[in-house]
């Protein structure tokens, strides 16, 4: 009975997470998107630095698999920012750069990045939650 009304009490909890990590990252979205939207700014000068804290990220990711130590709190945030920038370079990418047929293309790259970002607010919260 008891393990019954913890098993309720989790799945309420983990949705409860879900639903803060869907809203967070359509804030985020949503709010760099008007950025670059508004300002029109390009930034196309971000590449180098996405280029190379991606790589940062999967040696990171590498070496923890390697090494075995885990990921923490830390970690997802860094790659948190590391998509908001993807955000704000793909979004000012698709506007100033991509014709018009390449819709599904620029759909692709974007919803690639969201999702990224998606997964580490959840890794954030999830391990938020844990302390």
């Amino acid at each position: 009975h008891d393990a019954l009304r913890s098993g309720v009490l989790l799945s309420g909890q983990a949705s409860a997470i879900l639903m803060q990590a869907v809203v967070i990252t359509l804030t985020i979205f949503v709010g760099l998107t008007l950025t670059v939207f508004l300002t029109r700014k390009d930034f196309s000068f971000l590449r180098g630095i996405l280029t190379i804290g991606s790589f940062a990220v999967l040696g990171v990711i590498l070496a923890s698999m390697l090494f075995g130590f885990s990921l923490g709190a830390l970690f997802c945030g860094a790659v948190i920012l590391l998509m908001a920038g993807y955000i704000l370079y793909e979004t000012s990418l698709v506007m100033s750069h991509f014709p018009p047929t390449a819709h599904v293309a620029a759909a692709l790259m974007l919803f690639s990045t969201i999702a990224t970002l998606f997964w580490y607010v959840l890794q954030l919260l999830m391990q938020l939650n844990r302390r």
